[in-house]
């Protein structure tokens, strides 16, 4: 594990030197933006790592990896005696979620950043009233209207999330969006710039209250356009385990 944490705490210290690169470039602070590392790449050693490493928001695109990952990061956190207890590490759902994997899922998740329609939104509520907890999740949005994409559409995005702020065991906290597919960081501007519009028209309307303030949206690729564009949480894999 010591290789992965020494390659790990090198790249961390590329990334956060590249966030206050980023925000200093718009005026912003690097202490407005939140890291999710996205382990969809890394075994499970890297990512003992990385929570040793500090990193305690963990995000996955699947199902049964988030709960098979978040069941053995588990039972390692508390096979340690000798040593101080491992932080509290919370999962994030980043992937397209279907309404029949709700059930396993919401057994390890705490955030979903990919609500993208009413019955799903049901579902997770429905779910989260059975077991007596609130989940905060945020509306996935399509801003680059790619067809290979899963999201809300942005004309449908207010509504849904007015509708989604009805349901009593759900926590509205934000917007997320992918950049278009590629390899050029600007190519994602105009989608992260559109969600930054959307939200500001969400607040103005006062959708979600006071805790609807994240906009989730940069990768590993384009997370510093998304600094610039906005981004409160970030979403990164390869950057922090390659």
């Amino acid at each position: 594990m010591a290789m992965w944490k020494n390659r790990i705490e090198g790249n961390l210290r590329k990334i956060n030197d590249n966030i206050a690169d980023a925000c200093a470039r718009c005026g912003r602070h690097p202490r407005e933006i939140s890291l999710v590392a996205v382990t969809k790449s890394a075994g499970l050693e890297a990512i003992k790592a990385a929570v040793e490493a500090g990193l305690t928001q963990l995000g996955e695109s699947r199902v049964q990896q988030l709960t098979e990952r978040a069941t053995q990061l588990s039972a390692w956190c508390q096979g340690r005696p000798n040593q101080p207890a491992a932080p509290k590490v919370r999962w994030h759902m980043v992937g397209h979620l279907q309404r029949n994997k709700v059930k396993v899922l919401l057994d390890a998740v705490e955030v979903v950043h990919s609500v993208d329609s009413l019955r799903l939104a049901e579902e997770i509520n429905m779910r989260a009233e059975r077991s007596d907890r609130v989940i905060d999740v945020l509306v996935q949005v399509n801003c680059s209207q790619e067809l290979q994409k899963f999201g809300c559409a942005v004309g449908a995005t207010m509504h849904l999330a007015e509708l989604i702020c009805t349901l009593k065991n759900l926590h509205l906290v934000g917007l997320m969006t992918m950049g278009p597919l590629g390899g050029d960081p600007e190519a994602a501007r105009l989608s992260f710039a559109r969600l930054r519009e959307l939200f500001e028209e969400m607040r103005h309307e006062k959708i979600g209250g006071a805790d609807f303030r994240h906009l989730s949206m940069g990768m590993s690729q384009d997370y510093p356009v998304a600094i610039e564009e906005g981004a409160t949480i970030l979403r990164i894999g390869s950057a922090i385990f390659d």
